[in-house]
């Protein structure tokens, strides 16, 4: 199969051939239609993640035809249209028990844990637990988009920020999961504000449902603008981003009982952030990390998606080959685009 590897961190990938994967015997061969490339990707490039051994084939928002199942794979056949969340449980720990794949003891991720997406085949494990049936109706490109960004930010509003119609919502960090944040607090009947430093991100972000934006970049106090448009202070609020300022704010912005949740990774020395605790206590203020979203909780997703409630396709900027991909992961830090960009052709 075609492949990108790369055999050190920082060092250009290349375009290599290598032996087509085989199935564990709970596990299956996906061939690659479509996969996203997403930020996290660059993140493992550089050598912030310390999961990754090399030589190693990156990717991890994936969707495509499964080509090969092992013995005991029991819920899935060769043909099947499937994807898969970007943290996958092993199905037999408490937490996969407990319904909580997402933070699974001994989870696994694609391009990440093992070889992952940037290839023509994948192999992914623990299959009967993980992979998800795409409706008919989906096309492969919009269900990659999915895999990491937009099933993300579907828990993190969704399930950990309990959102609910006519909150107002702050989405600080308009990159892939930002702006899908935006979309389904916006779908959910809220009120999402959008802030970033980037104005054509912003004028994105009110196309995709933000009824006000902050520019980082250009306001005195991105707090108390934020306070100012929402009446107090916002009842949500997202880190999409990861780092200290955008934490520390996130948090600063919420009125009395309101909910922070961490969504962007926060890596190298800004894993410990500053937090303004009192407020914290005095205001009772919760915080919560989101960390991707399990295999069942797709179905509730996909029907809004299927219904026309959520567009994920319209966060989707430009499809490329995996030729193309090289370029594009290695210049992906001072990168313009604004939406996700998928390989499509191997």
């Amino acid at each position: 199969m075609r492949a990108m590897m790369f055999e050190a961190f920082g060092a250009r990938p290349e375009i290599r051939t290598l032996p087509d994967p085989t199935p564990t015997p709970g596990g299956v061969v996906i061939k690659v239609e479509a996969t996203g490339l997403c930020r996290s990707d660059w993140h493992g490039w550089k050598g912030h993640d310390s999961d990754i051994e090399l030589p190693h084939v990156p990717g991890h928002e994936l969707a495509g035809t499964v080509v090969a199942r092992g013995s005991l794979v029991s819920r899935f056949r060769e043909g099947d249209r499937v994807t898969v969340p970007f943290v996958s449980g092993c199905g037999g720990c408490g937490e996969c028990r407990s319904g909580n794949q997402q933070v699974c003891e001994h989870q696994f991720q694609p391009g990440f844990t093992h070889w992952g997406s940037f290839a023509e085949y994948v192999a992914i494990d623990f299959a009967d637990q993980n992979l998800v049936v795409l409706p008919e109706t989906m096309d492969y490109a919009t269900a990659a988009s999915l895999g990491c960004r937009f099933a993300t930010s579907f828990r993190a509003v969704v399930d950990q920020g309990r959102v609910r119609g006519g909150e107002w919502v702050a989405v600080h960090g308009c990159g892939g999961v930002g702006l899908s944040a935006i979309t389904i607090a916006a779908a959910m009947g809220a009120q999402p504000i959008a802030i970033d430093i980037s104005a054509e991100k912003l004028a994105f972000a009110k196309q995709l449902g933000a009824v006000a934006t902050v520019h980082a970049g250009e306001v005195a106090d991105v707090v108390d603008a934020v306070r100012t448009i929402s009446g107090g202070g916002v009842h949500l609020s997202l880190d999409a981003l990861g780092a200290p300022t955008t934490c520390f704010n996130s948090v600063r912005n919420l009125r009395r009982r309101g909910r922070h949740v961490q969504v962007g990774l926060l890596l190298g020395d800004h894993t410990a952030p500053s937090i303004p605790m009192a407020q914290v206590i005095a205001h009772e203020l919760e915080i919560l990390g989101s960390h991707g979203m399990q295999a069942w909780r797709y179905d509730a997703m996909l029907s809004m998606i299927t219904a026309g409630t959520l567009q994920p396709q319209k966060l989707i900027g430009r499809h490329i080959s995996l030729d193309d991909a090289v370029d594009a992961l290695v210049g992906m830090e001072a990168s313009p685009d604004l939406g996700i960009s998928i390989i499509s052709r191997f």
